[in-house]
């Protein structure tokens, strides 16, 4: 048995260390740089900075792992990777284009489509007179660059409170094609990431002057890129005890 999870374990983290690295070919390819940062962060940076201060209702959206450190619910197993863009703007070295990979936690209910451990890449551009066309300029090129030219990318209307107008993702099912199936829930696109331009909320707790910058933010989920990538129907399998898939990769 210890052979046989070993083998699963190489060949699930194979996978997904492939695809950042593909996914990090791409940004940089496109003038972005590499960062990265802890993941158990302090509600600083998980939460308060980002626009969510304590008993926000926003907070509800990241059912989180708390850490038995410090007082109660202040460190906690980060939600996602956006601390990390928190962390850069306190450098305070502007302008910035930069993508953050790295594993998250979420108390979330397993299905085709999510885990409770999950790997993300976050984008992160401050810059002068950035616009919304430059996200949008930008999640279209990623999305052809890294699945195919005829895969294309739709944003609707989102919420996030850290972005202001914010939007969610969504490319063209790889699996089906755009013609409907399980994965896409029979829609023929599948969400990939959220976006929008920072909030000037954000930018204020980090003390960048919003008059003079602005940007945008965007979080792909790693694990959901390489399920498109590869046409898996059910992103479960990754973490299956099925080493005859795994090996594939």
């Amino acid at each position: 048995m210890g052979d046989v999870a070993s083998v699963i374990s190489r060949g699930h983290l194979h996978l997904l260390d492939r695809t950042r690295r593909e996914l990090e070919d791409v940004f940089v390819a496109m003038g972005f740089t590499v960062a990265e940062g802890p993941e158990a962060e302090t509600d600083w940076y998980n939460f308060e900075a980002l626009n969510m201060p304590p008993a926000h209702p926003a907070r509800s959206l990241w059912d989180t792992f708390y850490l038995d450190l410090g007082q109660p619910e202040t460190v906690v197993l980060r939600t996602h990777t956006s601390p990390v863009q928190i962390r850069l703007m306190e450098l305070g070295h502007l302008p910035i284009h930069a993508v953050m990979p790295g594993r998250c936690y979420r108390r979330e209910t397993p299905d085709a489509r999510h885990l409770v451990v999950f790997h993300q890449l976050e984008g992160l551009v401050v810059d002068r007179e950035i616009t919304f066309a430059h996200l949008a300029g930008t999640v279209e090129t990623f999305a052809n660059a890294f699945f195919g030219a005829d895969i294309h990318t739709r944003l609707r209307p989102g919420y996030f409170p850290f972005t202001e107008p914010s939007a969610e993702v969504e490319v063209t099912c790889t699996i089906c094609r755009g013609a409907g199936c399980r994965t896409c829930s029979h829609t023929g696109w599948v969400e990939l990431a959220g976006c929008g331009m920072v909030d000037p909320a954000v930018f204020a707790a980090v003390g960048v002057d919003p008059e003079k910058w602005t940007g945008f933010a965007f979080g792909f989920g790693i694990d959901r890129c390489a399920q498109m990538r590869h046409g898996i129907a059910d992103r479960g399998v990754l973490g299956d005890a099925d080493a005859r898939f795994l090996r594939q990769f």
